[in-house]
């Protein structure tokens, strides 16, 4: 059985159908996507995770395992993917069209696992990395309730984060001899809520995401101290500015982090109130009761 990815269907009499077609062709960053073959990312949102990390140098050489959440169609786990050796930019891996039928495609399952209850954790796909003229390093592990193409180096799980399933699924996928205790150096989420129009409520689906990513990753996130080194242990997230997104960082980042960056990179669009939170420096559940102090840096 194959799937369909879901196109969107404009109508050529929509004012705003004309508009975000207008405003598609002059973005440069989709440009940049669906023209420069040397890099054919999946999804304009890779430019915002490469600038990040340009930033703040997240892939560091001691960072092996990695967990995008609503990763979907596969832009920042395509980048991860490059940073950890997988792929290279010169590397093509959009297929000739994208929305094509999705099934496992040149993929393999990676079989039967099971979690220490010995429940079966869900079929996960994986690009064969013996096809590819490199081996990277690590463990890189997408999530999403879509189905994503296969790509060089990342597992990916169809499944909501926030089931119980996925807590034993994301261990089992990142523990090996290298990683016993199964924890991620990096988590990354670009998820936003669908928006409905009403903005109380958008606000407030946004933060419950949030709020989710943060608990998940208080889970699954390497300490700095286990790690040895200060600033390891990092959380990319995607907010939406509104004045109750200030006090959660306060309340929720800063207790848990030694630094806490904001950022609107320049491959983010203008018009959007989105913005990027850089956690660093994972203090943990039990020592994170008190505030260290660190001046906040604002890009």
């Amino acid at each position: 059985m194959s799937f369909s990815a879901t196109r969107i269907l404009l109508s050529a009499k929509s004012t705003s159908s004309k508009s975000w077609l207008a405003r598609q062709s002059h973005d440069p960053y989709v440009k940049k996507r669906s023209t420069n073959t040397l890099v054919g990312f999946r999804a304009r949102s890779a430019f915002k995770l490469l600038e990040l990390d340009e930033q703040w140098q997240l892939f560091k050489p001691d960072v092996n395992s990695v967990v995008d959440l609503g990763a979907a169609p596969g832009g920042w786990s395509q980048v991860a993917a490059m940073k950890l050796g997988w792929m290279d930019e010169g590397s093509n891996d959009v297929p000739e069209d994208p929305y094509a039928d999705l099934g496992l495609l040149n993929g393999r399952s990676s079989g039967v696992r099971r979690d220490t209850s010995g429940q079966e954790i869900p079929p996960t796909t994986r690009a064969d990395a013996q096809t590819q003229s490199q081996t990277g390093r690590g463990t890189i592990v997408a999530m999403d309730l879509l189905d994503m193409l296969p790509m060089p180096g990342v597992q990916t799980l169809k499944m909501d984060f926030l089931s119980p399933q996925a807590d034993a699924a994301i261990h089992a996928l990142l523990q090996d001899d290298q990683n016993p205790e199964g924890k991620a150096d990096v988590i990354l989420s670009d998820m936003a809520a669908n928006m409905t129009g009403n903005k109380t409520a958008d606000i407030e689906s946004g933060l419950d995401i949030v709020n989710a990513v943060i608990a998940f990753a208080r889970k699954h996130l390497r300490t700095a101290e286990s790690a040895g080194r200060r600033k390891a242990g990092v959380l990319v997230i995607k907010y939406f500015q509104h004045p109750l997104t200030n006090r959660f960082r306060q309340e929720q980042l800063k207790p848990y982090f030694a630094d806490v960056y904001n950022s609107k990179p320049k491959a983010s669009r203008g018009d959007s109130s989105e913005g990027y939170w850089v956690c660093m420096g994972f203090k943990g559940n039990d020592s994170a009761r008190q505030r260290d102090g660190t001046p906040d840096e604002t890009i």
